[in-house]
């Protein structure tokens, strides 16, 4: 067994943990496509499947049913890679797909991982401060983009800390959801992108209204469109529409 120096373990710990970029991707199908020769449909569905395949040892990817929580969008992706082409290759190889004729991206929003500013004191290992996520392991997903107020960043970060501190709190009272936050400053619209896994939406409502009243939401600027997805397999997904 190999036993390493303590200067090569301050080596190790020196160097810089991989970010990943995060991608949530919504779409909506044409109407047309169910009117379609049923063989044309399934050699469209199966392209869709054969890209999915091909990328899945390259990137995260996570697939979302839509229809019975958005009239704009029948489903989405959560991709999670270390190399923003490849979400780039992946969009290109559904675009150019037979399903692709009849699909149109509805939401995009893109972000980054990286360790939070706020210390969670409660719980160190909240996902709050991991620079890498680990998602997929419940049923439903609640996303959405988050802006803050610029008098928000001109707080000292003392009282910034006390007002998260009681955030924190609140979230920690909800175990059952799961908080992915990412980062979006200079790459997407927002500022961040947040997402909450949970098996219990009714916690994740409960956990939402308490958070409205706590003292940071009132430097909340944007955190629309709310995204409620539900985690289905790819071919249900492309079965139930068609």
């Amino acid at each position: 067994m190999e036993v390493k120096t303590s200067a090569e373990e301050k080596t190790e710990a020196k160097q810089p943990l991989v970010r990943q970029y995060v991608r949530f991707v919504c779409y909506k199908l044409d109407l047309a496509f169910r009117k379609l020769d049923p063989n044309v449909r399934h050699q469209a569905k199966e392209e869709v499947f054969s890209a999915l395949d091909l990328f899945r040892d390259r990137m995260m990817l996570f697939t979302y049913n839509l229809t019975a929580t958005r009239a704009d969008a029948d489903f989405m992706f959560w991709q999670i890679a270390e190399d923003l082409e490849v979400f780039e290759e992946f969009s290109s190889r559904l675009t150019r797909s037979g399903l692709g004729l009849y699909m149109t991206r509805t939401h995009s929003f893109l972000s980054m991982t990286k360790h939070s500013l706020y210390v969670d004191k409660i719980n160190p290992e909240h996902p709050q401060g991991r620079s890498r996520i680990q998602p997929g392991q419940h049923r439903f997903l609640f996303v959405y983009p988050f802006v803050k107020t610029k008098a928000w960043y001109q707080l000292p970060m003392a009282e910034r800390q006390k007002m998260m501190d009681e955030h924190i709190v609140i979230g920690n009272k909800y175990p059952s959801v799961k908080l992915n936050t990412t980062y979006s400053f200079g790459l997407d619209d927002q500022e961040f992108v947040v997402a909450f896994e949970s098996d219990s939406p009714q916690d994740f409502l409960d956990l939402v209204q308490e958070l409205r009243g706590s003292k940071a939401s009132q430097y909340t600027l944007r955190d629309t469109p709310t995204i409620t997805a539900i985690a289905r397999d790819p071919k249900w997904i492309l079965d139930a529409l068609g």
